[in-house]
């Protein structure tokens, strides 16, 4: 797969299937439409582009949108979407020119620079200058610009549509099992394993520690089942998330802290992927580090009752 932003150079030689958006989270709506512009590119011998932002369009128009943290960071999403089989991720940036063009100037774009003959999106889709264009203008320039716009149902849990907000919401309320559903996967994080202050090696529990971006949304602190995914081996875990509240340390950070169960050795270095399975209980502060060691043990025992 390929990984495009800058786009002024950018020709594609062969025509394509595409869908729009900016694809936080990558849950199982946006699954649904990478899955067929996948499938129509295969049958028809394109290849599929996901067309995605630097920032999400409603950035612009909403000042709050800057505090929103991401489901996922882009190289979580392009993660995922390889995974799926998508062929391109063309990160547009959203700058003063793309917010300004018209509806109809941003579809000769994507036929122009991109060769677009097939288009998958949501019954609720918009486009353009404010959002102005919508599904029935791109059903009514399809014969003009030679793509075929094919509009989805969005998928629903019970009543309510199944969104990056609705996740958002359950991951806030440290509902994890229910933004796993909603995703179709564990949520998790992905990083690089760094250095801690091993004191979980000195209370002979040692744990491996990624430090996720600043923008990326993490569930509340507190313990989780977890399981830990290093170079295609899946191993049992119990993580932490928050700034461990009994360790005396001079720069508290937030940081994703993973006992392996039944594992010894040294990851320092490697690249983990920690998905989130079922929240424990809350981050607390312990009197001494034996009565967190005491804590954690137990916290062992339900991960392992869990798996058991």
């Amino acid at each position: 797969m390929e990984y495009i932003k800058n786009i002024e150079n950018f020709q594609m030689d062969t025509d394509t299937s595409i869908t729009i958006g900016k694809f936080d989270g990558i849950h199982r709506g946006h699954e649904f439409l990478a899955e067929k512009i996948v499938d129509d590119a295969k049958q028809n011998g394109r290849k599929s582009v996901v067309v995605t932002f630097d920032k999400s369009p409603r950035f612009s128009f909403d000042d709050k949108e800057e505090e929103i943290k991401n489901l996922i960071t882009n190289e979580e999403r392009a993660m995922i979407l390889e995974n799926i089989g998508v062929d391109y991720i063309l990160e547009l940036s959203f700058t003063k020119e793309m917010m300004s063009m018209e509806p109809e100037a941003f579809l000769f774009f994507l036929c122009d620079k991109l060769h677009m003959k097939y288009l998958a999106c949501g019954t609720d889709f918009t486009f353009g200058y404010k959002g102005k264009g919508s599904v029935s203008l791109l059903k009514e320039k399809e014969v003009e610009l030679g793509y075929y716009a094919d509009v989805v149902e969005k998928l629903k849990d019970v009543k309510r549509d199944i969104s990056s907000t609705y996740i958002r919401e359950e991951i806030g309320k440290g509902n994890i099992e229910k933004a796993n559903d909603l995703l179709g996967y564990y949520y998790f994080v992905f990083g690089e394993i760094v250095h801690g202050n091993h004191i979980g090696r000195k209370m002979k529990m040692p744990t491996i520690n990624i430090l996720p971006t600043s923008d990326k949304l993490l569930p509340p602190n507190g313990v989780y089942v977890s399981k830990v995914i290093i170079e295609g081996v899946s191993y049992n875990g119990v993580t932490n998330i928050g700034l461990k509240p009994t360790i005396e340390e001079e720069e508290k950070r937030i940081g994703v802290e993973t006992h392996i169960l039944n594992f010894e050795g040294d990851l320092y270095g490697e690249i983990a992927k920690v998905d989130f399975l079922k929240f424990l209980r809350p981050e607390k502060k312990f009197h001494s580090l034996d009565e967190l060691a005491s804590q954690i043990q137990e916290d062992i025992k339900s991960a392992k009752a869990y798996f058991q």
